[in-house]
């Protein structure tokens, strides 16, 4: 067997001859992780995100972060860290950044919502062009700009190690999305891209166009986040177009945008048709009951491939409900749904009641547990879906992995 590790005193050590005191959540992970068995055998995720901690913690710092990389630079078990939701800014990013190209066994970073900007991201895109490593990045939330996403479009021409990344929340503009779409044009290693919520400020869709063309010749996308772009029938229906040209791609997230029943019938017919599809995010659209029902009609007879819907808060009423209760009766892949936030009446309540009572849904693989009142069917609210808990982790698992976030056990990219 190996040498035990102890990163704990080396940190201890670190410090003093750096003469920076030492950040208690810090230590406290690092005690941890040296009582962790597995260390030799897999590697470890440090997780020291400043957030969702019992108690107050002291929230890792640019400074804390230069004693840390110098412990980690002889650390080759650790293949992940997690510093999200600490103060990080464009000076952290730049003790990051060294780290990157000197370190080639981190194979996970997240830095979501710390405070780094344009400059930051300039720093640590450059190191990835020389960082072989790094198989998923997470920048979520740190306002980098149209520019620092510029800084990744160049990464992602370059990196051919690089398969999930993770720039939702970033307020990316125009021409970085496009940028982003031409450079995935010829990359063949990416794998997952979060492009949630750009700052779009025109009702053009053209970034949906770009996406669309990209779509027709990238063969190794699997999953797509595009939530918040304002998106409105016609880009969809450019999607829908791509879609039919594209096998890859089984994680379509376009949740909420502004598409209505008419961008649902596009949907509808695609699904007839298409054959990798897994996951479809609804989220939040005004599909209401027409959308359901073309839904329902590609669902009930055609496609065999969809594992996974959600139309939470899509303003469908009962008979939409119910159309989507029937799909499921009869196709037997359909088997996690997300239905909450619509007008449920008796007819929904049954007919979803009867799916899960006779065990057709999985009570983990839907959002609503039956109950009863005066002998009538009732739905409540459970905390499952997609990406439930993309923003929060809790501590104290109050539901399973997979039930918080059943995309993620259903699409599997590399991550440690």
């Amino acid at each position: 067997t190996s040498v035990r590790p102890d990163l704990h005193l080396h940190y201890v050590q670190a410090c003093q001859k750096f003469g920076q005191p030492e950040n208690p959540l810090i230590a406290h992970v690092l005690q941890e992780a040296d009582e962790n068995d597995e260390i030799g055998t897999k590697g470890i995720t440090l997780k020291i995100a400043g957030n969702n901690h019992p108690v107050p913690v002291r929230r890792v710092k640019d400074d804390d972060l230069g004693v840390l990389a110098s412990v980690l630079c002889h650390a080759a078990f650790v293949k992940g860290l997690d510093l999200a939701y600490n103060v990080l800014t464009d000076a952290g990013a730049e003790t990051m950044a060294t780290f990157l190209q000197e370190n080639s066994s981190l194979r996970y970073l997240n830095l979501m919502f710390n405070d780094i900007g344009t400059s930051g991201a300039e720093l640590i895109a450059g190191a990835l062009h020389r960082n072989r490593s790094l198989v998923h990045m997470r920048m979520t939330g740190n306002k980098i700009g149209d520019q620092g996403g510029m800084f990744f479009a160049s990464v992602l021409q370059r990196n051919s190690t690089l398969e999930k990344l993770d720039l939702g929340d970033c307020d990316l503009g125009l021409d970085c999305l496009i940028a982003i779409a031409t450079a995935l044009i010829q990359n063949k290693s990416l794998r997952a891209i979060n492009l949630n919520r750009p700052l779009l400020h025109s009702q053009e869709e053209e970034t949906t166009v770009h996406i669309a063309q990209m779509l027709k010749k990238n063969s190794s996308l699997v999953e797509l986040h595009l939530s918040k772009h304002e998106m409105k029938n016609f880009g969809v229906e450019r999607l829908c177009e791509a879609l039919y040209e594209n096998s890859s791609l089984r994680y379509l997230d376009l949740s909420c945008n502004k598409i209505t029943s008419d961008g649902v019938k596009f949907l509808g017919e695609l699904l007839k048709r298409n054959q990798s599809l897994i996951i479809l995010d609804l989220k939040a659209n005004r599909i209401e009951d027409a959308g359901a029902t073309y839904l329902s009609e590609a669902l009930a007879l055609h496609n065999r491939t969809l594992q996974a819907l959600s139309v939470v808060n899509c303003s469908i009423t009962g008979k939409g409900l119910t159309a989507l209760s029937h799909a499921i009766k009869s196709n037997m892949i359909l088997s996690y749904i997300y239905i909450w936030g619509n007008t449920f009446d008796e007819n929904a309540c049954m007919s979803f009641s009867e799916l899960i009572q006779m065990g057709r849904l999985k009570p983990n693989c839907t959002d609503v547990a039956p109950y009863e009142v005066d002998g009538q069917a009732q739905l409540a609210e459970l905390s499952h879906g997609l990406q439930r808990e993309y923003y929060w982790a809790p501590q104290h698992r109050v539901v399973a992995d997979n039930a918080a976030n059943a995309s993620l056990a259903l699409v599997a990219v590399s991550e440690y």
